[in-house]
């Protein structure tokens, strides 16, 4: 069994809509930074961007 390491990106954002803080997980950060720039659209918006460390295990066949 091999582990890689592997990277996911969570996306914190302020939703001005509702007045809630929510996230969405992506693959890849230029997603990520796209929806976080899509969410930063008022003064009181803001969003933030975590970088993940995930490790998945591989089984050999």
């Amino acid at each position: 069994m091999e582990n890689n390491v592997a990277h996911e990106y969570h996306v914190t954002y302020f939703d001005t809509d509702c007045g809630r803080i929510r996230y969405e997980t992506f693959d890849s950060r230029l997603e990520a930074e796209r929806f976080a720039t899509r969410q930063c659209t008022g003064e009181e918006a803001w969003a933030v961007i975590d970088e993940i460390a995930t490790e998945q295990a591989r089984l050999a066949a």
